[in-house]
């Protein structure tokens, strides 16, 4: 009887959380998301810290030119 209480309160919350979340954006992600992934490659090589720097670099520069892409559609350029 418990488990199945535990079990129907647990679907409720994860539908409740799933109903409630806010939409996604299909934006880049920043230094985290590729400096982890850059880590992740780096480890491989034996170069996880060299990996990660490298990553978070690409991040930045990824999200840049995404928000540079945004600003030019909404006709907002600053140069």
């Amino acid at each position: 009887m418990k488990k199945m209480t535990s079990l129907s309160l647990a679907a409720a919350l994860v539908a409740g959380l799933t109903l409630a979340a806010p939409m996604a954006q299909a934006a880049p992600g920043g230094c985290l998301k590729y400096g982890a992934a850059g880590a992740v490659a780096g480890h491989a090589l034996h170069h996880g810290v060299r990996g990660f720097m490298a990553g978070c670099a690409a991040g930045m520069y990824r999200r840049h030119l995404y928000n540079k892409q945004q600003r030019m559609q909404a006709g907002t350029v600053n140069g």
